[in-house]
């Protein structure tokens, strides 16, 4: 039996390293994935907008479609701030939990080669070696560095120290809330919808979300927070401890949840309301800007959010993820194993594809946090290539 046309070492084991590593492997690649954390990744995220992109592997292989994964909204419903409809739009999208999406990709890839507690901190090219460094004292040699390693990435501190994470200016305070747990209204005004709610230099989200037995509606509530004290402050977990991203569920500060709580009561529509109340571990992350000029080097590359992480409004991050994660798959099949070749002609369309998911959620940002120029009825910016490829028909 042959060997493997390359040993890869995916640094990051999310939902962009287990796809890369997925499509890596089939193209006949011996993967090994490297996940700093000492347990499986369960309770990272809450919701994500599902793409054609992000569930490639599935549809391809059989597996699991759409219908399977996720579950539809049939609208997009805007709220005023008196908690009536404002608009309502017909579009069929379809949502999942971070937690389904993370599951279903490592039962596929399976967890022989799927390593947990291995910090990768440092990465090193010697000829026609590409070999990681752990924390642990431990090298690992390969033919190829994968860094799947999210917007902290070690590889572009390395690789391109200049790409630094780029503040936004707001917040996204989010969390779950089992609809059993709402008042009726709530649930009527919700229902069969992802619900928007635009405000002065603020907006917020809510949209059903699979579970293990169920469903869930997850939120979202982005806020204008100045950088400096206010933002060191709402940083700051229950421990005491400066997060540098976000603050998870358990670890906000009680204080904040407070806060957060009478801002709820102040600004938001009744059913708003009630969602953010009865959600019993708000957390929240900052929203930054990253961007690479480049995402190729000689034996390593950059995917997903370690090269481009998007503001969310485009609902493209996982799906820009598991796109680079394809791509570099069939790149490397088709160069027959030869990484520099494979690198050269994978980078520029996926750093063009970078740019624009970047430039339009950046701008989508700004229209609702800055300008005031996101209006009520206002179709979605969602999108990977264009705007609308997000859109899912109900099976």
């Amino acid at each position: 039996m042959s060997g493997p046309i390359a040993r890869v070492i995916v640094a990051g084991g999310s939902i962009g390293g287990l796809s890369a590593a997925l499509w890596l492997r089939e193209a006949g690649c011996g993967v090994e994935v490297y996940e700093r954390s000492r347990t499986p990744l369960e309770g990272q995220g809450a919701g994500i907008v599902l793409n054609p992109a992000t569930i490639r592997w599935f549809a391809e292989h059989g597996g699991d479609d759409a219908g399977q994964i996720g579950v539809s909204a049939r609208f997009v419903r805007y709220l005023d701030r008196d908690g009536q409809v404002a608009a309502e739009l017909s579009h069929s999208y379809r949502f999942t939990s971070y937690d389904t999406l993370y599951r279903r990709l490592l039962a596929a890839f399976g967890i022989e080669r799927y390593h947990l507690g291995e910090d990768v901190i440092a990465g090193q090219v010697d000829g026609a070696t590409a070999s990681v460094h752990f924390a642990s004292g431990k090298t690992r040699d390969g033919d190829l560095v994968v860094w799947a390693d999210g917007i902290g990435s070690v590889g572009r501190r390395e690789l391109v120290a200049q790409a630094q994470p780029r503040y936004a200016g707001y917040v996204a305070w989010r969390g779950t809330v089992s609809p059993g747990d709402l008042s009726d209204a709530t649930r009527a005004a919700l229902e069969g919808a992802i619900t928007y709610c635009v405000l002065p230099h603020s907006h917020a989200i809510t949209y059903p979300i699979p579970i293990a037995g169920g469903l869930m509606v997850n939120w979202l509530w982005y806020r204008n927070v100045e950088p400096g004290d206010a933002m060191d402050t709402l940083l700051t977990d229950s421990a005491g401890q400066r997060r540098q991203v976000s603050v998870p569920a358990g670890a906000v500060a009680e204080r904040q949840i407070g806060d957060l709580r009478a801002a709820a009561s102040q600004h938001l529509p009744a059913p708003l309301v009630n969602v953010v109340h009865r959600t019993a571990q708000p957390f929240l992350q900052a929203v930054f800007d990253v961007e690479v000029p480049r995402m190729a080097f000689e034996r390593q590359c950059l995917i997903g959010d370690a090269a481009f992480a998007a503001r969310p409004h485009a609902a493209a991050g996982s799906a820009k993820a598991a796109e680079d994660g394809y791509r570099l798959g069939r790149t490397m099949h088709d160069a027959g194993g030869d990484v520099p070749s494979a690198l050269a002609r994978w980078e520029p369309p996926q750093l063009d594809l970078g740019r624009r998911v970047l430039a339009r959620s950046r701008e989508a940002g700004d229209r609702a946090q800055f300008d005031g120029t996101w209006k009520i009825g206002d179709p979605l910016p969602y999108g990977l290539y264009e705007l609308g490829d997000t859109i899912m028909a109900p099976t």
